[in-house]
């Protein structure tokens, strides 16, 4: 603005100057003059735009972040985390004014679980709504689309509902953080109650052909090493496969100890049937997001799938076992006030919950210092935090070099009737 002001105070006394000498001393003051005003101006206003470059998205009222996720196509009933999430960070605002005074503004976008949409709509949160960070957006896809511009732009992106162990890597993403433990690890987990029960246990794994699915051949081998071809057998399959007979079949002519399967869906339900049609006996696993009672135990066959294993990491709201709980009763009573059109009673309204609390507490760890960078710092800087939904003995962990906030699980077998958690809390070991 001061050149612009300088070149035209120049032009004015150059043709003054031409017509009237006498003229030209009043000319220069009034250049000097202008020339010290804006330059005045604008050493005013620069610590001022200084301060929002720093902390887009924040103002002395608002902390406003974004999100991506589906609230229509596939995937549509995944989108109630994040309308949890939100009634959480309404009640903060009514109840507590937010955070250091400041109103949580949570700006939820649908993508349909569509990549291409995700990147529409995150540069538009990003570049245009200027969010402070992005928070939980759902799934692998999405998030593979945009995970490399967010972290260009130093941008936080935490939290992120997915379960590949690839959000966990620090050196590539170091913008980007996970939540729940990774498939990798639970298939670490995995492995180490079958050793335990069986030191020279032969292991057989079927897997998605995906990352998901990998992870648990990843995980497998981080806990055996150089033994991982000397016991393990491992077969994958297509999401678009009809059956996993054919693999099924091949592994039960190994004579495994075990069986892990690392898929997801219908394929779950397939695999349990199927073993036990086919007589086959191995401890089975299966991968927690592959599970439920009622779209895997129940079409499977309640009877068939006893003695299945799976891990856990949280209460479960619906599980009777919880009922006076005081953790759960409070997330109850939450979500009768705050959140009445959701169930209470499902599991991701309750992970939504969850994760709304610690995000709660990494923003007051902050200290009102809500640039990206200290929200970043403090999402690498979260110690031993307890949570009243999770499990006892189960903590959040973070640092600099460690994205991954949980990496312990606790295992529960079905029993013909409901899930049955035993043994000890495991930790995955570490990659």
């Amino acid at each position: 603005m001061a050149s612009d002001i300088d070149r035209e105070s120049e032009s004015r006394a150059l043709s003054d100057q031409a017509t009237s000498s006498r003229t030209q001393p009043a000319a220069t003051e009034r250049r000097a003059f202008l020339a010290a005003a804006s330059a005045a101006a604008l050493g005013a206003l620069s610590p001022i735009a200084a301060r929002a470059q720093e902390t887009p998205g924040v103002t002395a009222t608002e902390i406003k972040i974004g999100s991506t996720t589906s609230l229509s196509g596939p995937v549509s009933a995944l989108g109630t985390i994040n309308k949890a999430q939100n009634a959480y960070f309404r009640m903060l605002n009514e109840t507590q004014g937010g955070i250091a005074g400041r109103r949580i503004n949570y700006l939820i976008t649908d993508d349909g679980f569509n990549p291409a949409k995700t990147l529409e709509q995150t540069r538009r949160l990003i570049e245009q709504e200027e969010v402070a960070f992005m928070f939980a957006m759902l799934g692998t896809g999405p998030n593979s689309a945009v995970v490399k511009y967010i972290n260009d732009r130093k941008v936080p992106h935490l939290f992120l509902s997915v379960n590949g162990d690839k959000w966990g890597d620090f050196k590539s993403y170091p913008w980007t953080m996970p939540f729940a433990p990774s498939a990798r690890t639970e298939a670490q987990i995995f492995i180490k109650h079958a050793l335990s029960q069986n030191a020279k246990a032969k292991i057989a794994i079927l897997f998605q052909n995906d990352d998901l699915g990998r992870d648990f051949v990843a995980g497998a081998k981080d806990v055996l090493g150089a033994q991982y071809d000397s016991v393990v057998k491992a077969m994958s399959y297509e999401v678009t496969d009809p059956t996993v007979d054919s693999q099924l079949i091949a592994l039960q002519s190994g004579n495994f100890d075990a069986l892990i399967l690392g898929v997801t869906g219908k394929f779950g339900a397939m695999g349990i049937r199927r073993v036990s049609e086919l007589g086959w006996k191995p401890t089975v696993y299966i991968a927690s997001g592959a599970a439920t009672v009622a779209s895997t135990i129940i079409p499977a066959g309640a009877d068939r799938a006893i003695g299945t294993i799976t891990s856990v990491y949280t209460k479960d709201p619906s599980d009777p076992a919880w009922a006076d709980d005081a953790g759960i009763k409070t997330y109850k009573a939450f979500m009768a006030k705050w959140f009445p059109d959701g169930n209470p009673d499902e599991s991701f309204n309750a992970y939504g919950y969850m994760t709304g609390m610690v995000l709660q507490q990494l923003l007051e760890q902050c200290k009102g210092d809500f640039s990206r960078a200290s929200i970043m710092a403090q999402a690498n800087n979260l110690r031993n935090v307890s949570n009243p939904m999770l499990l006892d003995g189960i903590r959040v962990n973070t640092s600099p070099t460690d994205h991954r906030p949980l990496e312990q699980m606790q295992l529960q077998r079905w029993d013909g009737k409901v899930y049955r958690r035993f043994g000890p809390i495991i930790e995955g070991a570490g990659n």
